[in-house]
């Protein structure tokens, strides 16, 4: 994304991601207007239409700019010189860490998937499959050398883990009596319990 920035130097496009991701996440995606956007980010609907070019746009970056970078820290494990297990454990717990970073990101993408074009909606799909399949990749390989069990497939237990996260934003919350460093260790532990031969 192009670096223009407003009065106070923040970039553009991230103030008008900010402003619809706080928005989307008290009203629903549905019920939040491009006008009540541009308002929120004090820009103009011109400057919109510059950076995203619809509420769609907007709705689908919301959701990328996340899953961009568990990808990025998910390959970060998968290629590190550590054992099988190790790295699928970061993994494991590096994605609750990074989905209650941004659980109003998640807490929006889960609802308001469906709102997306198909176009988008294809396009998440196939992000969401590359990252499942890399951390399938990791289950496998430990299946293969014998440090996990081959008893349960590795489809369902990558199933399993994610839709833990995927359920987290409607009941972690930050004030709560565990850290988000506990739940994402404790359920790294189911994961590697799981999978003990």
């Amino acid at each position: 994304m192009p670096r223009t920035t407003d009065g106070d130097g923040t970039p553009v496009p991230r103030r008008l991601l900010a402003a619809a991701t706080r928005l989307f996440a008290e009203r629903g995606y549905d019920r939040t207007s491009v006008q009540e956007i541009v308002e929120a980010a004090g820009v103009t609907k011109g400057a919109l239409y510059h950076y995203f070019g619809s509420k769609d746009d907007l709705l689908h970056e919301v959701y990328a700019r996340v899953l961009r970078v568990q990808q990025e820290r998910l390959d970060s494990f998968a290629d590190a010189d550590a054992p099988v297990e190790e790295r699928l454990r970061g993994a494991a717990a590096d994605v609750v860490v990074t989905t209650i970073d941004n659980l109003d990101d998640a807490s929006i993408f889960f609802r308001s998937m469906h709102h997306l074009s198909p176009e988008k909606n294809k396009q998440v799909r196939a992000e969401r499959r590359r990252y499942h399949e890399r951390f399938r990749a990791l289950i496998e390989e430990g299946q293969e050398a014998g440090v996990f069990s081959k008893k349960t497939p590795a489809d369902l237990v990558v199933d399993y883990h994610f839709g833990s996260v995927h359920h987290l934003s409607t009941w972690y919350r930050p004030d709560g009596p565990l850290s988000q460093q506990e739940v994402a260790d404790h359920l790294a532990d189911l994961l590697l319990r799981a999978l003990r031969p």
